[in-house]
């Protein structure tokens, strides 16, 4: 995920693992249908109540009825639902006792990356990325993720190096084409940054960040009006992304539009105060 952006650039990939359906020594029926109702919102769905995942991993593993590998993916499902309400310490310490419970457990290593690195704690994220990596070279999410904290840093070679590898594991991966699109934008690898974002585009995708992405390279060659038409469409589904308005700014002002230019260019500064210094370094000046 890159610095500029009030979206995300890709999904940051969080895994929740399932809870089996464990014998209990219950003492009666109510108790053992209290204790699998908290396996199965444990191990909840996008439609799960966030308070109430928590609770239900939180009953689950105060039951001592669980083995050390359900714990573990006990606490990691709980960290995950932590991550998603951005209360992200208590996430990165039920994923601190997942791996304490499991060192071995890559999805809690890669889980903990994502709360750190949403947190804006990029080093602490790369380390857990790494170590994700480490026990699972295979593992293209870890590396979509490594990617996302490198490209915080601006350290957008390694970034391209880690969505190149993720794209070779996960050659389906939409959010490592988008994160490369954009990385390769800013190193001017222009057309090979627009085949990666029309790749995804005509997979049926109307993310704002491809958009954006493909903004900003149309702008960079030249193609304003083209640079016009993407971030209008990521704007229609992201009105107040930052990057988008101000680079539809700059494409106005390079049609002699100064009026509607600066108007962009305005409310891009309104919405993130730094936005331009951001293009300075995409070699976007303003003045």
């Amino acid at each position: 995920m890159e610095p500029r952006l009030s979206v995300t650039r890709g999904v940051l990939s969080v895994v929740v693992l399932l809870l089996a359906g464990l014998p209990v020594a219950a003492e009666n029926s109510n108790v053992r249908g209290s204790y699998l109702s908290s396996i199965e919102l444990c191990n909840g769905t996008n439609a799960t109540p966030l308070d109430a995942r928590v609770s239900a991993c939180t009953a689950f593993i105060e039951s001592h009825q669980g083995t050390t590998t359900a714990l573990a993916i006990a606490y990691n499902n709980r960290g995950n639902a932590y991550t998603a309400k951005g209360d992200y310490d208590r996430a990165i310490r039920d994923f601190d006792q997942s791996i304490e419970l499991n060192p071995t457990y890559t999805k809690a290593y890669n889980n903990r990356g994502v709360a750190h690195l949403r947190k804006g704690e990029y080093e602490p994220a790369i380390k857990a990325f790494d170590d994700a990596i480490r026990l699972d070279p295979g593992y293209g999410g870890a590396f979509v993720n490594r990617a996302a904290a490198y490209l915080k840093k601006n350290e957008y070679q390694r970034a391209a190096h880690d969505y190149d590898e993720a794209i070779r594991l996960q050659p389906d991966s939409q959010a490592a084409w988008s994160g490369r699109c954009w990385t390769r934008a800013v190193l001017g690898a222009w057309q090979a940054a627009l085949e990666d974002c029309d790749r995804v585009l005509q997979s049926g995708s109307t993310s704002a960040a491809v958009y954006d992405s493909r903004g900003l390279i149309h702008l960079k060659m030249g193609e304003f009006g083209a640079a016009i038409d993407d971030y209008n469409s990521a704007l229609r589904a992201a009105p107040e992304l930052a990057s988008a308005l101000f680079g539809r700014g700059l494409a106005k002002l390079k049609q002699g539009d100064r009026i509607g230019g600066d108007s962009d260019i305005s409310s891009a500064k309104t919405i993130q105060r730094n936005i331009g210094d951001e293009f300075v370094r995409y070699g976007l000046g303003y003045d």
